[in-house]
């Protein structure tokens, strides 16, 4: 089995455009979050949202390629431009390497949105323009980025709720470990335009805290009231360690363990049972014990219910050690399907500059949350393993586990 490094990071969030911005602000724990009034006046009821500044990428790419890109695809493009450069890959070595793309990706609401209008009001399909439909395909961001950087190697779209990301990391690992593919660009991309969160915060799933925008976010806290959504995408270029050191790539960190399971339940309800096996999973994939793990990234969005099954799940694996804790949801919003890439891409950044980020706005701990070591301010700390958890709609459940390379 080929162990599996990381050797390229992109970001493309609300807390920053590129590595260097993003660090900055996971450092100073800074808020993306605003209060959007058109969000209001379209009928939403919470009008909080994480704020992604919208790229412009005539210069950097030809119309041909701008046209079939929606808006998370452009996120993933900038995002994964960043990675290979990164990495050290440039077109030269994809176009005579097999490398592969796996990213994850749940919805493309405003192309289709946009197209049905055009159709309603022209009665001619004739008229909705050549690239829409790679744009409204939920497969958008890698049949796009396929294309563009001429990739030779695995391609498709991992759809698993807000554990996207997260998955297609995991898949990515378990392609190159078992020998498929030695090289795989792997991320999650998620829209943040105003047709894309409409039907969740009609189920009353957004915080209405909009006094307060950078407050309303509050991860394991008592007074949480819902998540806040955002967006963006993330890049993680994943290789295998023979490779890596074959064309002398800095190598940033070392994924070694992967846990995934299903609720098996309630659509939309979390359970204790179905996150505590995806932890238990991974641990035991990366063959370590649980005073091994430094730092868990925690899914926790903000959410009543979906705080308190998580906190009882790593209090259930991890009650005896209680590694520090900390979501960076309480930064950036819930990044939905790139969530399980970005907090990946945080992570190891967190890792390469020796903190950790803090959880913000956690300041009365409910019966739950007071069993973990929660991260309230940043933290200078020296970090060997860290844990990513992801969990989504319908009970898709990922865990992730990376290791600084010695």
């Amino acid at each position: 089995m080929n162990r599996v490094v990381i050797t390229g990071l992109g970001i493309y969030s609300c807390i920053g455009k590129d590595l260097s911005e993003v660090t900055q602000s996971l450092y100073q724990g800074k808020s993306g979050i605003i209060l959007d009034p058109n969000r209001k006046e379209f009928g939403y009821r919470s009008g909080l949202t994480g704020f992604v500044e919208k790229p412009n990428l005539k210069g950097l790419l030809d119309r041909r390629a701008r046209i079939t890109l929606p808006e998370q695809g452009e996120y993933a493009y900038l995002a994964t431009v960043e990675a290979l450069k990164k990495a050290g890959l440039d077109q030269d070595y994809l176009d005579h390497h097999e490398v592969g793309i796996l990213y994850g990706n749940d919805s493309s609401a405003k192309p289709v949105i946009d197209a049905i209008d055009i159709i309603r009001e022209k009665k001619d399909t004739t008229l909705v323009g050549s690239g829409s439909v790679f744009q409204t395909m939920n497969s958008t961001v890698t049949i796009n980025l396929a294309t563009i950087f001429k990739l030779r190697g695995v391609n498709f779209t991992i759809s698993a709720a807000c554990a996207s990301g997260s998955h297609a990391i995991g898949l990515g690992y378990h392609f190159i470990k078992s020998g498929l593919q030695e090289c795989i660009i792997c991320g999650g991309a998620q829209e943040t335009n105003i047709y894309s969160m409409g039907n969740f915060d009609s189920l009353s799933a957004f915080s209405l805290r909009e006094s307060e925008p950078a407050r309303a976010s509050r991860p394991f806290d008592r007074d949480r009231d819902g998540l806040i959504p955002s967006g963006g995408a993330a890049t993680v270029i994943l290789e295998s360690l023979e490779s890596a050191r074959r064309r002398g790539a800095t190598i940033l960190a070392e994924v070694i363990g992967y846990g995934f399971s299903s609720n098996g339940g309630h659509i939309s309800n979390p359970t204790v049972d179905g996150p505590a096996r995806s932890l238990q999973m991974a641990m035991r994939d990366a063959s370590l014990q649980a005073g091994e793990v430094d730092y868990i990234n925690a899914h926790a969005t903000s959410t009543p219910a979906g705080d308190a099954s998580e906190a009882r799940a790593i209090d259930e694996v991890f009650g005896q050690v209680k590694p520090f804790v900390s979501s960076t949801k309480s930064m950036t919003g819930h990044e939905c399907w790139m969530a399980g890439a970005s907090e990946i891409v945080y992570s190891v950044l967190m890792m390469q500059h020796g903190f950790l980020a803090p959880n913000l706005n956690f300041e009365n701990p409910d019966e739950d949350s007071a069993k973990l070591n929660i991260v309230k301010k940043t933290l200078e700390k020296d970090i060997n393993v860290i844990l990513s958890n992801s969990f989504g709609f319908g009970g898709t459940n990922s865990t992730l586990i990376v290791r600084k390379m010695n």
